[in-house]
């Protein structure tokens, strides 16, 4: 990487700008739920859905928790199972504590009123400054730039920095850049068509570069160097873990579920009770479950998380009920796989739990 970058040409950086609005006129996305009506809390809710998850499978889990959320008071105001509920699936369940947490914000500082400058969008749970750009961006047209994974893609190859885009000096060029090219007029139009272009065009594998508006100005692909731009992480090799999960089944059929901490991994959703070893899950199940009766494994499952991966690895006992150490604790309920309340389960739990209703009912 060169130590120093070179200043933006600043007319090449309006030239970027006014193809990518061309473009963005007969080519970009603007039917998407959360355009019909852009208010500040529904592109909130979107673009806190749409890190790390794909256009399709928010569209659905937005459509949901809109319907039943319709603004930042009713966010507020409702019980966190049910929030967490409506997110099981979309995975990173932080995003959806942060939603909330920031919701209850707006109501007790801002009358509920989603506040209106960036410092302010800022200041709430979950909220960096890229994500504040582009609320006020999409719902009222301020200017500010945005630097998501799809901007920085689109930047790197555009004007070929290199170095990976989490290095702060490198993160501060494509800020930058992003600055220089954002215009100071359809703002709304020039945030949305730079994000498209990254998702439908300038794709992280398999660019579509003979469909790219941008195309003859790109370094990266006068270079041929689409694969290499971004650089990558620099490569470590995640740590694997193992946990034993106690799946308890009782005659109903119902299974015992466990509330996690609020803080940490799947943080306030309903898990299985977890261990480090086989032989902690079974004194567990010994002391704290009635007629706890035969022991079988099942099928491990692996769950990759950011940082590491987990293999988890299920027990199922069957028992009359919980033991007398359970009964008065409310962090554990009986949860019946075929009529399920509404609550949040993470993904790999709730495919566990499938596996185990579909095989008890053979």
């Amino acid at each position: 990487m060169n130590a120093d970058f070179a200043p933006i040409d600043a007319a090449r950086a309006a030239e970027f700008a006014a193809r990518l609005l061309a473009w963005f006129e007969h080519e970009g996305r603007k039917d998407l739920p959360w355009q019909r009506d852009p208010t500040p809390y529904r592109v909130w809710v979107s673009e806190i859905m749409l890190q790390q998850t794909q256009v399709a499978t928010v569209i659905s889990y937005f459509e949901a928790f809109t319907g039943r959320f319709p603004d930042v008071g009713s966010l507020a105001a409702a019980p966190m199972d049910e929030v967490l509920h409506l997110w099981s699936g979309l995975g990173y369940y932080a995003r959806a504590r942060h939603l909330q947490r920031a919701a209850k914000t707006v109501v007790a500082r801002h009358a509920g009123r989603f506040p209106g400058t960036l410092e302010e969008v800022m200041s709430l749970p979950g909220i960096g400054r890229s994500t504040a750009g582009a609320i006020l961006a999409l719902s009222s047209g301020e200017r500010h730039p945005i630097l998501d994974g799809n901007v920085k893609r689109v930047l790197t190859r555009q004007f070929g920095v290199e170095g990976y885009p989490g290095d702060p000096r490198v993160e501060q060029r494509l800020w930058s850049l992003a600055e220089a090219c954002t215009p100071r007029e359809r703002v709304a139009e020039y945030t949305q068509a730079i994000m498209d272009l990254g998702a439908t065009v300038c794709t992280r594998a398999r660019p579509a570069c003979l469909l790219c508006p941008v195309a003859a100005e790109c370094v990266a692909l006068r270079e041929g160097r689409q694969a290499e731009l971004p650089s990558p992480r620099p490569k470590t090799r995640r740590p694997q873990r193992e946990a034993w999960v106690v799946i308890a089944v009782r005659a109903g059929g119902e299974l015992l579920l466990e509330r996690r901490p609020p803080q940490g991994i799947w943080g306030g959703l309903l898990g299985l009770p977890e261990f480090p070893t086989r032989e902690h899950a079974l004194q567990w199940s010994h002391e704290r479950l009635t007629g706890a009766q035969a022991v079988e494994s099942a099928e491990p499952l692996r769950h990759a998380f950011s940082h590491f991966e987990l293999e988890m690895k299920p027990l199922i006992v069957r028992c009359t009920d919980a033991g007398a150490g359970l009964r008065d604790d409310d962090r554990y309920l009986w949860y019946d796989p075929h009529d399920p309340p509404r609550l949040g389960v993470p993904k790999p739990v709730a495919a566990l739990i499938r596996a185990v209703a579909g095989r008890e009912k053979k």
